[in-house]
């Protein structure tokens, strides 16, 4: 994958050692300073046990990061239905927004959830994001509601 400037990137799962903490550099960054969340609203119970996914560019500079939630842990977001992930806390660097690290991060996460066997993946998209995920095949449903102090709405893809 290409990051622009002739610099690849390669999204994976956050597995090898330092890469979880790559992903809370980049939500810190993106989140917490760029967006105002509060740090103890950002970080969560679930992040322990999350698949989080990272892109990071070939010279191990972190360019991006996500995360699924399935099974019980999902459950708190997207109903008693254990087919469907929850896919969350998606940021891209600012220097990397527009070369499609997002939608490369989102198909990762995809891809995890079909490999853990689930039907569906939800999400909440702030409202300025919607666009983005319909882009790629996700619908909103349901009424506009506050999140961390920011209005979303929730979307659904069927895998």
């Amino acid at each position: 994958m290409s990051a622009g400037g002739g610099s690849a990137y390669t999204v994976r799962e956050a597995v090898a050692e330092g890469d979880r903490e790559a992903c809370f550099a980049v939500r810190r960054e993106v989140f917490v300073v760029e967006q105002g969340v509060l740090q103890e609203v950002e970080y969560d119970t679930y992040d322990a046990t999350a698949v989080h996914v990272l892109a990071v560019r070939e010279d191990g500079v972190p360019l991006g990061t996500g995360r699924l939630l399935f099974g019980a842990d999902a459950t708190g977001r997207t109903g008693a239905d254990a087919t469907v992930g929850s896919l969350g806390r998606l940021a891209v660097n600012k220097a990397a927004r527009g070369l499609g690290v997002g939608a490369a991060l989102v198909r990762a996460i995809e891809d995890a959830a079909r490999e853990r066997g689930l039907a569906a993946v939800d999400l909440h998209a702030q409202t300025h994001a919607l666009g983005f995920y319909e882009r790629l095949g996700y619908e909103a449903y349901g009424p506009e509601f506050p999140d961390a102090d920011m209005p979303h709405r929730a979307m659904r893809r069927a895998l």
